[in-house]
C-alpha cells in the first residue's frame, strides 16, 4: 500500500531508491494518513532549505568565531558549613565536627579543650542539622572587581539534603592552589532545585568580591586569538591571517591606515593566532581590537557535517553529506540507496551516483521511522565506510 505513494518522494529527493516492504506499513494508517506526513516531511525540507540559503548569504564577524586569550572564566573555590538543617546534615563526620568547633571558638563559643590543647569534638558530636560543604563561584570573562556579587553553587559532600539550609561566611580561593589568596566570601539562604538533587543548591549573588579579578588580553602590544572550537581549524586560521594583513583599508573608529600598518597576524596553529599591533598604535589597544573583531570572515564550507545529540534526539545534517550506493534494511524497511537511470531528475538536475544523507533522513521522517532508527542507520553508516562526511555526537 505505502509503494504506490511513494512517487513523489522518488522523484523530489533524488538519488534516493526507497524500496519499502509492504510489511512496514501500519495496518491502521490511512492514505490520508501517508500523504499527509509525507507532505509534512516535504515541507520541513524545503523551509531547512530557505534557511540554509538565507544563512550562507550572512557573513561572520572575526569577534563571533574567536575571543582573545586571557579573557577566560575563572572559578572561586572553597569549603564552608552549612547549617539550618533538618536532621539531614553529615553524621558522624570527624572534619564536619572539627571545623563547627573551630568556627564556634573563632567566634567566641564555649568550646571545650583536652590536656593537650586540642579542641574536644565531644561537645559538637552529635550535631546533625550542619554539613560540610564544597562552594563555587564562577568569574566572568570580562573580570570581577571588589563589591561585585557572584552566584554561588554548593554542593554537599556527606549530607543526605541541603534543604532549609544558610551557608555560613566562607572564603573562596583562586583556582591556583599555591596560592591562597582569598577573592571573595560566600554566605546565604540555599535554594535547592525542585527538580534537582537535594544535595546541590545556590545562592543568588551570594558572594561578595574582595579582590580583583583582572583579563589581561595584550602584553607588549601582542594579542592572542582564540578560535571556538566549532570554528577551529587550519583553513580558518589561515583565512584570519590574510583578512588582518590584507585588509586595505581601515576607517572605523577613527583609525585610517593601510592593514599592514595597524597591525600584523600570523596564524600559530588551528587554534590560535597571534596579532602584532604596531608601535603607533600600542597606546591605544582598545580602538585597535575592537575594530579587529568587526573585521568578515568568510568560512570554508561546513557542509559535510553531521552533527548528533542522542540525548536529545536530535540530528542536524550538513548539505553536501553524500552516502555510497547501499542496501539498508532495519526492522521492516528495506532501502536500497545510491543513483539510479530510472529516476526523474528535477530542475534539470542529474542524478549523482551517491545519495545524499539528508535526502535518505527526509523519506525515513516520512514514513515516521524514529530519530533513534536514524542514529542507529548513520552510525553503521559511517563505521562501514559508506558515509562521506563527518559525524560529531554531542
Amino acid at each position: 500500500m505505502v509503494e504506490a505513494f511513494l512517487g513523489p518522494v522518488r522523484t523530489v529527493l533524488k538519488g534516493v531508491e526507497l524500496v519499502v516492504s509492504r510489511q512496514c506499513a501500519p495496518r491502521n494508517r490511512s492514505r490520508r494518513t501517508v500523504l499527509r506526513s509525507i507532505c509534512a516531511a516535504l515541507g520541513v525540507w524545503m523551509a531547512l532549505c530557505t534557511i540554509g540559503r538565507a544563512a550562507s548569504g550572512s557573513g561572520l564577524r572575526l569577534g563571533d568565531i574567536c575571543r582573545l586569550k586571557g579573557q577566560e572564566t575563572n572559578t572561586l573555590h572553597g569549603l564552608g558549613l552549612v547549617v539550618g538543617l533538618r536532621g539531614t546534615g553529615d553524621s558522624d563526620a570527624a572534619p564536619t565536627a572539627r571545623a563547627l568547633a573551630r568556627m564556634m571558638q573563632m567566634m567566641g563559643g564555649p568550646v571545650t579543650t583536652d590536656r593537650f590543647g586540642q579542641l574536644n569534638l565531644d561537645d559538637v558530636a552529635d550535631a546533625r542539622n550542619v554539613a560540610m560543604v564544597f562552594v563555587t563561584a564562577e568569574v566572568p570573562a570580562v573580570g570581577a572587581q571588589p563589591g561585585d556579587s557572584l552566584d554561588v553553587t554548593v554542593n554537599a559532600i556527606n549530607a543526605k539534603s541541603l534543604e532549609g539550609g544558610t551557608l555560613m561566611l566562607t572564603p573562596l580561593l583562586g583556582p591556583r592552589a599555591d596560592i591562597p589568596m582569598v577573592y571573595a566570601m560566600a554566605q546565604g539562604a540555599l535554594s535547592v532545585s525542585l527538580d534537582g538533587p537535594p544535595t546541590s543548591a545556590t545562592i543568588q549573588g551570594g558572594a561578595k568580591m574582595e579582590a580583583a579579578v583582572t583579563a589581561s588580553f595584550h602584553q607588549d602590544g601582542l594579542i592572542t586569538l582564540v578560535l571556538d572550537k566549532d570554528f577551529a581549524s587550519f583553513d580558518t586560521t589561515q583565512r584570519i591571517e590574510s583578512e588582518i594583513n590584507n585588509f586595505s583599508q581601515l576607517t572605523q573608529g577613527g583609525l585610517d591606515a593601510d592593514s599592514s600598518s595597524l597591525a600584523s597576524a600570523r596564524a600559530i596553529d588551528q587554534l590560535h593566532v597571534e596579532v602584532q599591533i604596531a608601535e603607533a598604535y600600542r597606546n591605544d589597544p582598545i580602538k585597535v581590537i575592537s575594530f579587529l573583531l568587526t573585521i568578515p570572515i568568510q568560512l570554508s564550507s561546513r557542509s559535510t557535517r553531521v552533527v548528533i545529540n542522542e540525548r536529545e534526539g536530535v540530528v542536524v545534517i550538513g548539505e553536501d553529506v553524500e552516502i555510497a550506493p547501499v542496501l539498508i534494511t532495519h526492522r521492516n524497511l528495506r532501502i536500497e540507496a545510491g543513483g539510479s537511470p530510472g529516476f526523474v531528475a528535477v530542475d534539470g538536475a542529474e542524478v549523482s551516483a551517491n545519495a545524499k544523507l539528508k535526502n535518505l533522513a527526509d523519506a525515513l521522517n516520512a514514513l515516521d521511522v524514529p530519530t533513534e532508527d536514524l542514529i542507529a542507520i548513520i552510525k553503521t553508516l559511517k563505521r562501514k565506510g559508506d558515509l562521506f562526511g563527518e559525524v560529531v555526537f554531542q
